[in-house]
């Protein structure tokens, strides 16, 4: 039986006495900080000890992701080492399982545990080891420092809700993301952004059915980058467009087909071999580009500048096993 979120474990230990952050432990592993890195520990197939190091602002701009959404789809790669893998009722959390090199040594661990179970440790390692002043959810030049002693929290940064809409954005009963209600400042970026609204002009009796909104202007106010936002959804059909600058903090690992078009600007991605991290490709996408990641690859981007990217992804719960199974392809077209 999997655990629920009330009665999860969440094995920690008290804060140490110089650097005040906590240890936790997750099944064979043991995750702790300093002031600068983030450190994972366990213990090979033959006994021997290891441990992985990552910079801790790093570490918590992934962990900040994997947390928000829900392990995500496929995988979620923290570096070329560490990461998880989504089934949908459990979660893997691996070292070393999905790097040739290491895989090949015979040093990679990989353990099952129930969502609940890694959910609730992750949420309390981000509550603790996220300072005061720094958001994992912003761009580097618009937050403070992960890094020093334990200083305070960032509770209201690492537990945004989502804003919902009630119906069809913009129209009469739904306020939550109407770009003139939300009250969300334009982005320094994006202040060259045009906040008009689209001109409208329904047949009498049907001003509650129709309407149409600026998605540039809503993108221009998002607070957050490399955190996709559903605005249009039919069916399985999900268009999740997002704000990326600096660098997406995870590897994502794909376990279906996932359709990027770039609206503004460019991003560079950096994609590989999902299993063994064997680079594939180099992708650099600039406004009006449309590309497709296929469900055998990972990537990473890279925005210089912030921008706008559409990602159009499908949902079906059913997909990632059809693909498991041959009965749907890997690749989004074939000649």
């Amino acid at each position: 039986m999997n655990a629920t979120a009330e009665t999860a474990p969440v094995l920690a230990s008290a804060p140490d006495a110089t650097l005040g952050y906590k240890s936790f432990t997750l099944g064979s592993f043991k995750f702790r900080r300093d002031e600068y890195f983030a450190h994972i520990e366990w213990t090979t197939r033959d006994g021997r000890p290891l441990s992985h190091t990552m910079d801790a602002g790093s570490y918590l701009r992934a962990l900040m992701r994997d947390v928000a959404w829900g392990f995500f789809y496929g995988w979620v790669n923290f570096d070329h080492v560490i990461g998880t893998v989504n089934h949908y009722q459990t979660v893997d959390f691996f070292a070393g399982s999905y790097n040739a090199t290491m895989k090949a040594a015979g040093v990679d661990l990989l353990e099952n545990f129930p969502t609940a179970q890694i959910g609730e440790t992750f949420k309390a390692m981000l509550d603790d080891w996220t300072n005061e002043g720094f958001d994992p959810f912003a761009a580097p030049q618009e937050t403070g420092s992960p890094y020093g002693r334990k200083n305070g929290n960032s509770r209201a940064a690492i537990t945004r809700a989502r804003e919902l809409a009630t119906r069809c954005v913009g129209l009469k009963g739904d306020l939550a993301l109407r770009t003139d209600a939300r009250g969300a400042p334009v982005n320094r970026a994006f202040a060259d952004v045009p906040q008009d609204l689209p001109e409208l002009h329904p047949e009498p009796g049907f001003e509650n059915e129709v309407h149409a909104f600026n998605l540039f202007a809503f993108l221009s106010r998002s607070q957050v980058t490399w955190n996709p936002s559903f605005t249009s959804v039919v069916k399985h059909s999900y268009m999740c467009p997002t704000t990326e600058e600096h660098i997406l903090p995870i590897v994502h690992g794909n376990d279906r087909v996932e359709w990027f078009f770039q609206m503004c600007d460019e991003i560079h991605w950096d994609c590989a071999h999902k299993e063994s991290g064997k680079p594939l490709a180099r992708v650099i996408m600039k406004a009006g580009d449309m590309a497709a990641m296929p469900a055998y690859c990972r990537h990473q981007g890279y925005s210089p500048k912030r921008s706008m990217l559409l990602v159009w992804e499908n949902g079906s719960p059913t997909l990632v096993y059809e693909i498991q199974k041959g009965e749907a392809p890997e690749v989004p077209v074939q000649f």
